[in-house]
């Protein structure tokens, strides 16, 4: 199910017409209840309050039959310019009531989230996959502590969208890279605090330009080392996660963003994959050094 700017139900007058929602105060103080000590911009939650009964109200007015709904939606520039806030807690919180919500309109990426859900029975998050781990912190926080290499490891980042129950502890903040090029004030509401250690699975599901269905699976770990940065965010290892950045990520034009479940569900997913029309030769996965891709320089 995906919300855009234009749909036949528009998102913003639907928003507005929640502005007295009575619903509002028990909302906010379920909020208030999961922030604790991070509730840092208590000014902004009656909005976000709003905006959550909005969608769970658009939800059930448009499934029709259908028993399961996901969320591909719009969350920027537009949206911050339009309603004064940022989407991002609310996307968490509608994740962690079994609502996948995709960021900036990513439907494979809702999709993939959907998929990993039903796989896990848990819940699941979406990341960006392009961060490095600096290497001071490598040499700190990882070398000789764990055993993985430098280029076995990465950040796995995204702006708030990560819900409360898998983070080690979350704030509530503004949005730092939208506050860049617009006023601080309507990039508030989103979630931050570094990821739970622990098991997981970076995945995804994407379709070529021609139609062809690809995939790819990996497992690995959220490391527990302080990411000292800002977001939704931890540090994540995946072994040869270097080569499988290069080799798949990379050269089959997968997007930036990938999801995350939390546990080792490959086996699963692997199975899922190809059970939904996915060819075995289109499943990436993180081959072993012994197992060259087939674009590894051998000599290398």
């Amino acid at each position: 199910m995906e919300i855009e700017e234009n749909s036949e139900l528009d998102l913003f007058e639907a928003f507005n017409k929640h502005a007295d929602d009575p619903r509002i105060p028990e909302v906010v103080k379920d909020m208030e209840a999961e922030l604790g000590d991070g509730n840092n911009k208590p000014e902004i939650l009656p909005k976000l309050a709003q905006y959550e009964l909005t969608l769970l109200d658009w939800v059930e007015e448009h499934k029709g039959y259908r028993e399961y709904v996901a969320i591909a939606g719009k969350c920027w520039p537009a949206f911050q310019t339009q309603f004064g806030f940022v989407p991002c807690y609310v996307n968490s919180r509608l994740t962690g009531m079994g609502i996948p919500v995709s960021c900036e309109v990513d439907i494979y990426g809702c999709l993939s989230e959907f998929i990993g859900e039903a796989v896990s029975d848990d819940i699941v998050t979406l990341l960006d996959i392009n961060n490095s781990v600096p290497k001071d912190m490598y040499k700190e926080s990882i070398e000789g502590k764990f055993d993985y290499k430098f280029t076995d490891t990465f950040m796995g980042f995204h702006c708030g969208n990560t819900c409360s129950k898998k983070l080690s502890k979350c704030s509530m903040e503004y949005q730092m890279i939208m506050a860049r090029s617009l006023p601080e004030e309507v990039t508030q509401g989103t979630l931050e605090g570094d990821i739970v250690p622990g098991n997981i699975t970076f995945y995804r599901l994407q379709s070529t330009a021609d139609n062809i269905l690809r995939a790819y699976v990996a497992e690995g770990e959220v490391l527990p080392v302080a990411t000292k940065s800002f977001g939704g965010i931890g540090v994540f290892a995946i072994p040869e996660m270097g080569r499988f950045y290069r080799h798949v990520l990379i050269e089959k034009n997968y997007p930036h963003h990938g999801a995350v479940a939390f546990g080792h569900f490959g086996k699963a997913l692997f199975e899922v994959f190809k059970y939904i029309g996915v060819d075995v030769s289109e499943i990436g996965y993180n081959q072993p050094k012994s197992l060259p891709y087939p674009t590894e320089n051998p000599f290398a």
